[in-house]
């Protein structure tokens, strides 16, 4: 189980017995917050602002993931007078995904929104965002159209990401890196969010059948704080990549693609097999058994253990995805919003 999602892991604040038993938001905002005491503030009364211009119920969920800085303290005072507002707080710092798959599991609404918590995205627009979800889509991400980031650090490599990201896992968008988004619940909640899979939220929801589409949005310089990211994040959504890759191709019948695998391993292995036994003469003639090859043998008994390793891999992978409880609950959850 991921860290953020032990209980231990959560020290949430005792929460106004009346804000628990209250109905279900239309909408959650999942905001998770790292050292951003000076953005609080502002981050919190733009948010109360666009939300209530809606015309729609809605919760504000502050993710605190291990802040020094004074942000929680704060996040206490905002929630005593805010009835909107439910906070989560983390230990330690886990990271982002992390953070938004606590939020996740902690927001009611039938709509989810997510953003940063550095005021660089603007919730101004999160009212557009609902709007193309009411026709249709279950997921609609922002596009940071024109970015108010650094260009070696920021803005160069995550486009190198997105090209790489939108060929590789089929989810055409211009900018998978932008936090805010809007799902339909039923999208976050069947996720099984680990390591820095945040950034790929939108290919999963390709790998679960969700229809996705993308909107330009604002981005604003970051006013105050420090950015939590670096350079070092691109070798992190290399190894993501892969892995997300596995998981859109390979989730639902693994047995094919480690069939398609092994096959050419179980030809290899005759073909070896009869290039030890069989020896040819001078004058074209075939001789079985007189002499063999011994590393033409040992060739051919290692490749048919590795085909048939590979192939029983893949069985015992079909085995374990059919027997899943996450993966039924997935295919459940899918068929259900699916028919409505």
């Amino acid at each position: 189980m991921h860290p953020a999602q032990r209980n231990p892991q959560l020290a949430p604040p005792a929460l106004d017995p009346r804000r628990s038993e209250a109905p279900a938001p239309d909408v959650s905002v999942v905001v998770p917050i790292y050292n951003e005491r000076d953005n609080l503030l502002p981050l919190h009364s733009a948010l109360t602002w666009a939300l209530r211009d809606l015309g729609r119920t809605y919760e504000i969920v502050f993710v605190d993931d291990g802040s020094r800085d004074g942000t929680r303290h704060l996040m206490r005072a905002l929630a005593a007078g805010d009835p909107h507002l439910r906070l989560v707080f983390f230990r330690r710092n886990y990271g982002q995904t992390a953070a938004m798959a606590a939020g996740f599991q902690k927001s009611r609404g039938r709509i989810v929104v997510t953003m940063d918590g550095d005021l660089q995205n603007d919730p101004a627009d999160i009212g557009r965002l609902l709007e193309r979800i009411d026709d249709g889509f279950d997921v609609v991400c922002g596009w940071r159209k024109h970015r108010q980031d650094r260009a070696v650090t920021r803005l160069l490599p995550s486009r190198f990401a997105n090209m790489l990201i939108a060929r590789v896992t089929g989810a055409r968008i211009h900018d998978t890196g932008c936090s805010l988004k809007a799902y339909r619940g039923w999208v976050v909640r069947t996720l099984h969010l680990y390591s820095d899979m945040h950034r790929f939220m939108a290919a999963l929801g390709v790998g679960i059948g969700a229809r996705i589409t993308e909107l330009p949005v604002r981005h604003h310089p970051r006013r105050a704080g420090k950015s939590k990211y670096g350079l070092g994040r691109i070798f992190r959504v290399l190894a993501d990549l892969i892995g997300i890759k596995m998981l859109i191709n390979f989730a639902a019948h693994p047995i094919r693609w480690f069939l398609l695998l092994s096959l050419p391993l179980f030809f290899v292995a005759p073909a070896l097999f009869t290039l030890g036994f069989v020896k040819v003469t001078g004058d074209g003639d075939w001789r079985w058994f007189e002499s063999y090859d011994l590393a033409a043998v040992a060739a051919g008994a290692v490749a048919f253990l590795v085909a048939g390793n590979v192939f029983l891999l893949g069985f015992l992978a079909e085995l374990q995805i059919k027997v899943s409880r996450f993966f039924r609950q997935r295919i459940s959850v899918t068929a259900r919003e699916a028919s409505r």
